[in-house]
């Protein structure tokens, strides 16, 4: 549930829609194509299916994934996906490991470290960001870096906001030894436990989380900022989420931490009015 494309939504309610809604029109209908087939993907794996039907789907999604790249997709939303793959030259690497990345949730509930969970990171969240880049036409390699440190940013922003819904399915995405460091139990997690060592923390993943948005945003140079707006106006939105956690003092158990559709619009005008 916890990857950076979102939950159970349609487009028109994700971040994403309010990201790209002020992007060219070719460019947009190619990201919502893009969307879909991850939408696909997340939808197997956080499906009612047996662990090993869902491996089943994942495989036919792979063999799909190469008929379109062969030029005869047989699904849908492969079908709708060949243009903007033959448009923009998406890369198939980058679509494969979102799927190993989405994979991985079928056999993997913990991560010890948080080099570990960059991994998984990179995968679900950062490769989708490389996706994005060859849309936008933005492929130098601090572009690549700032790709991939706000996918994991991202990442960690959703993980913090779904920490009760992944609990739920037995998840834990926060690196274990950040729960060990503070003296926080997976058992605590599990069972919603909200106390001062919970707080502390989520103190430290929101400061962290912090310090990659910043880390991304120090590698752009002023003429990438707009062809790059709509990873601004994500940007914007998934930091406001952040402080929305914040301002619930972190109790993500008894309190979703979202945002309204009216400002998630405000702020994307808004950044786009100023970029």
């Amino acid at each position: 549930m916890a990857r950076a494309f979102g939950n159970r939504r349609t487009i028109t309610q994700s971040s994403f829609y309010y990201s790209f809604l002020f992007l060219p029109k070719k460019q947009r209908e190619a990201i919502y194509r893009v969307y879909a087939f991850c939408r696909a993907m997340d939808d197997v794996v956080d499906g009612s299916l047996s662990k090993e039907e869902k491996g089943s789907r994942m495989a036919e999604w792979r063999k799909e994934l190469d008929r379109c790249y062969a030029g005869h997709p047989t699904h849908s939303i492969t079908r709708s996906l060949l243009h903007p793959i033959r448009t923009f030259g998406l890369t198939r690497g980058h679509f494969e490991e979102l799927i190993n990345g989405v994979e991985m949730d079928l056999t993997i509930t913990r991560y010890e470290t948080f080099t570990e969970l960059s991994r998984y990171s990179y995968r679900v969240a950062s490769a989708v960001g490389l996706l994005c880049l060859e849309i936008f036409g933005c492929t130098e390699n601090r572009h690549k870096d700032y790709a991939i440190k706000l996918g994991t940013a991202f990442q960690l922003t959703n993980i913090l906001r779904d920490l009760k819904t992944d609990a739920a399915r037995g998840r834990i995405y926060l690196p274990l030894e950040d729960l060990q460091r503070f003296g926080y139990s997976e058992e605590e997690l599990l069972s919603h436990t909200y106390n001062g060592r919970f707080i502390a923390l989520m103190q430290h993943e929101c400061r962290r989380a912090r310090e990659i948005y910043r880390e991304a945003e120090a590698l752009l140079l002023p003429q990438d900022r707009r062809p790059l707006i709509a990873s601004l106006i994500m940007t914007a939105i998934y930091r406001s989420l952040l402080r929305r956690i914040e301002i619930i003092h972190y109790n993500v158990f008894m309190q979703k931490a979202i945002l309204s559709a009216p400002m998630k619009f405000y702020i994307a005008f808004r950044v786009w009015l100023l970029t």
